[in-house]
């Protein structure tokens, strides 16, 4: 019995038979019980061997019926829509590993109720947004955490933004 998470499984299976064959798995080839019962934002990282990204894309809050359906969505724009990116090809597949994270409801904070290993990040101005996840390399302190969020959205730290935080469970 493999040792990886249902999340990461289905997610590298998704990846795998898209990037190779340029299908999606049927949501029958999903054997997990939780992931078809269960409603969640997450995301799909995609990392190459060294550990260097090669894509992420996520989702906040659950967009689909089910987690199966958010991670397969989630896992194919992570392979081909990541604008930082080509999309994955068949001959990178064994050079890369995914990880899966999980979603709790974004709850609206104060800079102080933040810890960037604890908590991931979400600013806001108007329509746009900036996130960043949790316990990532080199994000120590949570002046990092809200200037990368705030780059990634475009929002200079003069202007008036709302912050919100969020759990994850990470698989992988």
């Amino acid at each position: 019995m493999s040792s990886v998470a249902e999340p990461v499984k289905w997610a590298e299976k998704v990846i795998r038979r898209y990037v190779l064959d340029n299908k999606v798995p049927e949501m029958s080839e999903c054997s997990s019980r939780v992931l078809l019962e269960t409603q969640a934002g997450c995301f799909v990282t995609i990392h190459r061997k060294d550990g260097s990204l090669r894509g992420c894309i996520g989702t906040l809050t659950p967009t689909t019926r089910n987690l199966a359906e958010e991670i397969r969505a989630n896992a194919v724009s992570s392979a081909t829509r990541d604008p930082r990116f080509p999309p994955v090809s068949g001959k990178e597949m064994d050079d890369l590993y995914v990880t899966v994270d999980v979603l709790e409801k974004p709850e609206e904070c104060d800079v102080e109720e933040l810890d960037p290993q604890e908590y991931g990040v979400i600013v806001e101005s108007g329509a746009r947004k900036g996130v960043l996840l949790p316990n990532l390399p080199g994000v120590r302190t949570v002046a990092d955490q809200i200037r990368i969020a705030l780059a990634k959205a475009g929002i200079s730290n003069k202007e008036d933004f709302r912050i919100y935080r969020f759990k994850v469970t990470r698989y992988g």
